[in-house]
């Protein structure tokens, strides 16, 4: 059988596809197999292609419940997704690394808004239901499109229809601040742009909990889709002194103070320094 999504490659170059989404955030690149091959640097050995297998496997099933008009269609892949699969949001655990990784959440049916979003994104675009996301601020949702119409919903809450001002409620909810869901903010998110909220995901989970080797692997993941991200360079540096690598700190630390105003530079040119004096005391 021919599959139409011809992006999709079945031995997808991670280095590479990460450069094309810092050269084009908009570039036609399947998220959930830069998800599953960024998910191949914490889990050694993952078979990527097992899941987009899997993945293959359920948007065939998935196109059984997808006839009529796009609302029939969106109510079919809601009921195969969170009733037959039973995908959930995890509200208990919700800063549980597992949530970003997507084999994870394919092994566990479970997810935060996200990666259950991109879970969406895959089996739709897979069964022939054009699904994408929609990056609002603190939360994350997506929408079903078919020529100029479209429906927004949100896979962490069971595939639940959204208007513009629920939308706005939600972000109140995540953020404290109020907001309106205005067309701009409603506009389908680039795949360079989820890839590196979903990266910064896991940047926030593990620098909270000072797994600093972890937090160094995922900011050289994020420079390589942000290269010219000054506070990357930063943040890099600093991980990489509090994972007691200070000669590798060096270099991003000293092109972050090249690159900054004065006023943001006294506490990096004191971690420079610390840096400095660390690898003076090897040598």
């Amino acid at each position: 059988m021919i599959h139409q999504h011809v992006h999709y490659n079945p031995r997808m170059e991670l280095d590479a596809a990460l450069h094309r989404l810092a050269e084009d955030r908009a570039a036609s690149i399947d998220v959930a197999e830069v998800a599953l091959r960024l998910a191949a640097d914490e889990y050694s050995g993952l078979d990527v292609e097992g899941y987009l297998s899997e993945l293959d496997g359920m948007a065939h099933e998935a196109r059984r419940y997808l006839s009529g008009n796009l609302s029939a269609r969106l109510t079919g892949l809601c009921r195969y997704l969170f009733h037959e699969m039973g995908f959930h949001g995890n509200t208990r655990e919700y800063y549980d690394p597992r949530n970003s990784y997507l084999n994870e959440v394919l092994d566990r049916r479970t997810g935060i808004p996200i990666t259950l979003s991109v879970v969406a994104m895959a089996i739709g675009s897979r069964a022939g239901l054009e699904v994408v996301g929609v990056g609002l601020p603190g939360h994350f949702v997506v929408k079903a499109v078919s020529g100029g119409e479209e429906v927004l919903f949100d896979p962490f809450h069971g595939g639940r229809r959204l208007t513009a001002d629920e939308c706005g409620q939600l972000v109140e909810l995540a953020t404290g601040r109020r907001f309106r869901a205005g067309a701009s903010a409603l506009e389908a998110t680039p795949a360079g742009l989820i890839v590196q909220r979903m990266l910064n995901n896991l940047k926030a989970i593990y620098v909270g909990a000072e797994d600093y080797p972890r937090a160094v692997r995922i900011l050289e993941r994020l420079r390589q889709i942000a290269p010219d991200d000054a506070g990357l360079r930063r943040d890099l540096g600093t991980a990489l002194i509090q994972a007691g690598q200070p000669g590798r700190a060096i270099d991003h630390l000293a092109a972050f103070l090249a690159e900054t105003p004065e006023g943001a530079q006294a506490e990096v040119r004191q971690l420079l320094d610390r840096a400095r004096a660390q690898v003076a005391r090897w040598n």
